[in-house]
């Protein structure tokens, strides 16, 4: 695949709907931010996606993607719910050992992962015609009731979003640990939100 498709100086809403893989790793991640971390103007690391490098590697197709995914059970112990997820990369294997570390959270912090409201679908992003990592089976959404998402907000007189997340940052760290990235960190932010992007993050844990 090509890493630059030579079109310098590309604007933000160029880079989201005609991406090539260097946009795609353009923003760094910030894994492990703090609290009173906030995002940038247009700082969406991870938001921007080539989509032949996940059809590729995923599946190109619905069927394709299909025929990789398996069923977990999400914290067995206490809510036993199940999500499909891919195998590929060890997706799966890596969110059974999120679903294990926090299951180990006190019951406060574990309220906000509960209830799953959205993992394997084959859509696109409402208003879009990019395909969501969820098609990719790699994306997952968590409890709704405690979530922020920029597009239920109104912009202030100068287009500017307010940021707002309730997410603990331990469960944040969970989710990086194992190589998923967290949408509370976009400035288009969407904190009920985790994909598997490990590209994105220095060292996902191996453990």
């Amino acid at each position: 695949m090509p890493y630059d498709d030579g079109r310098a100086g590309k604007s933000f809403e160029e880079m989201l709907n005609e991406p090539d893989l260097q946009d795609q790793m353009s923003i760094p991640y910030p894994a492990g931010a703090p609290a009173t971390y906030r995002p940038e103007r247009n700082s969406d690391p991870g938001r921007i996606r080539y989509e032949p490098f996940f059809r590729k590697m995923y599946g190109s197709s619905r069927a394709e993607v299909e025929a990789n995914l398996v069923v977990i059970r999400w914290l067995p112990s206490t809510a036993n719910v199940t999500v499909r997820v891919s195998t590929i990369n060890g997706v799966a294997d890596q969110l059974k050992k999120v679903s294990s570390e926090l299951e180990k959270l006190p019951k406060h912090l574990q309220r906000y992962v509960h209830r799953i409201s959205g993992s394997y679908s084959w859509r696109s992003i409402a208003g879009t015609d990019r395909l969501s990592l969820h098609s990719f089976g790699i994306a997952l959404d968590i409890d709704t009731r405690y979530a922020n998402y920029w597009m239920w907000e109104k912009p202030d007189p100068s287009g500017n979003y307010h940021y707002r997340n309730r997410i603990p940052r331990e469960i944040i760290d969970i989710f990086e640990k194992h190589g998923f990235i967290w949408g509370g960190v976009w400035y288009h932010y969407d904190t009920m939100h985790f994909e598997y992007r490990p590209e994105l993050l220095s060292r996902p844990s191996e453990k």
